[in-house]
């Protein structure tokens, strides 16, 4: 090891660039506050969607890293938890639109026209991929 690193100096590093709201409960409840106030949001929800989500689609992909990596077997059990967890995750979806105060029909022909644009002849592309690697989306 030629670079230890101490970890009280990094420990303080991180403090200096995490932000207010993560720091500090009063600062993250007026957050919360604003955000429930002037933009219409439902945090609650919003925080419960942003850690379920992410929950549920890690079992997800953990079933489909053994399905493919790990020699598991495809049998009808395996698709019923599959299932079910696409299920979670739509739970979620729908939360998460409730949360924002969006309109889930909107939220699919958003992006159904987005990748209506993406895609113009309606068949994948590699071309179109390799522009959009290149544009950042």
């Amino acid at each position: 090891m030629t670079n230890q690193v101490d970890l009280h100096i990094y420990q303080n590093f991180v403090e200096a660039i995490t932000s207010a709201a993560s720091n500090n409960t009063e600062a993250f409840i007026a957050r919360l506050t604003e955000l429930s106030e002037q933009h219409n949001i439902n945090p609650a929800l919003l925080n419960t969607v942003g850690i379920g989500l992410s929950s549920e689609a890690g079992e997800f992909g953990d079933m489909v890293k053994k399905l493919l990596f790990h020699g598991k077997e495809f049998n009808e059990e395996l698709r019923q938890k599959l299932k079910s967890e696409l299920g979670d995750v739509i739970w979620y979806w729908i939360n998460a639109c409730r949360a924002l105060n969006l309109d889930p029909n909107e939220v699919i022909t958003a992006n159904v026209s987005k990748l209506e644009a993406r895609h113009p002849d309606g068949k994948f592309n590699v071309s179109f991929e390799k522009q959009r690697e290149t544009q950042g989306d």
